[in-house]
């Protein structure tokens, strides 16, 4: 007979520490207070820190919208994808030439920025549905070179040096320029995301993508639309990704193709795995250290990213599900 979980003298089961750590926030109030927390964390970190620190800080926030709209397609719905920063470029190149090139409204411009993302879902969603393993990876590969690729040698695009000049969005007269402006935009999109990621999560399409993704015949024997519930997934994550790509180009001003290479791609994936496929917070935890990991380790010079990769690569090995796994069975 197997033994009792260990009981502490209060009455709560013993655990290692990262149990306990999870089980103290289970309760919906310990939940809210420790979300108050790190929402008055983000509100004054940039007065804290210097402008090199709020750059940074904003870099990760806006991965960490990335992996969030990665993690529906990957963690929610279970389909891998090796070409995600093409739904990055997709936003931020439809952002920058109508709004550089056919003098558009910045908030006006969104709208077909997300219906653009939305149809390249589609397009890469459609063809892919019924790929599985490595033919899927392959495919997803291939699409977000050929919109990379596409983007250097089209004229509208700017070719291989890309768009510059992109102009400031302005709200109400106020002009989002700054560093610290836009770390607030930032961190008001991850925020969104997050809690975008909770309700779909939650909703009755989170839990077809839960089916779909551990026995695609059982669901679709219960009455599931496996083909229509995958598309969604890909819609969905191509908007997320969109929305990074849209702030991401006025932040800087100018985008070029190489901002959308192979290695975001591999980068978002690496954030999302590190993290927990499925796990909203473990998904965040892994965009951060991604992010953070080689600035931490910048007094190391050259051999920073030699560092990163070996502590990388034994997180894996003793965390193989992630740091802050899914434990929704």
């Amino acid at each position: 007979m197997a033994n009792p979980t260990p009981v502490a003298p209060e009455g709560r089961p013993r655990g290692n520490l990262a149990q306990r750590l999870y089980a103290a926030f289970d309760s919906p109030g310990r939940r809210r207070a420790l979300h108050l927390v790190l929402l008055a964390i983000l509100i004054v970190t940039p007065w804290l820190s210097s402008q090199y620190v709020t750059v940074i800080l904003t870099n990760a926030l806006l991965y960490v919208v990335l992996c969030l709209g990665l993690n529906v397609v990957v963690g929610y719905a279970g389909l891998l994808d090796l070409g995600y920063a093409a739904f990055f470029a997709v936003g931020a190149y439809t952002i920058g030439i109508l709004t550089q090139q056919f003098g558009f409204n910045f908030w006006a411009a969104i709208p077909f920025a997300l219906l653009a993302a939305a149809l390249a879902g589609v397009i890469i969603g459609g063809p892919t549905l019924r790929l599985r393993s490595d033919y899927l990876a392959i495919v997803t590969l291939g699409f977000g070179e050929i919109v990379r690729f596409t983007a250097r040698n089209l004229e509208i695009t700017g070719g291989a040096s890309g768009l510059s000049h992109i102009p400031e969005p302005s709200l109400f007269g106020w002009y989002i320029d700054s560093s610290i402006d836009f770390y607030y935009v930032f961190a008001a999109l991850a925020v969104l995301a997050y809690i975008a990621s909770q309700r779909l999560f939650d909703s009755r399409l989170g839990r077809a993508w839960l089916y779909v993704r551990h026995d695609e015949d059982a669901a679709e024997a219960m009455g599931i639309n496996r083909v229509a519930v995958k598309l969604a997934a890909y819609v969905i994550g191509a908007i997320f990704g969109a929305v990074g790509g849209i702030f991401f180009s006025v932040n800087l001003g100018a985008i070029s193709p190489e901002s959308f290479s192979f290695q975001q791609s591999v980068l978002i994936l690496m954030a999302v795995v590190l993290g927990g496929m499925g796990k909203i917070p473990g998904v965040i935890l892994g965009a951060f250290i991604v992010v953070l990991g080689p600035e931490l380790l910048r007094e190391f010079d050259t051999l920073r990213l030699l560092i990163f990769a070996v502590l990388l690569l034994l997180i894996m090995l003793f965390r193989p599900s992630g740091i802050w796994p899914e434990k929704r069975s």
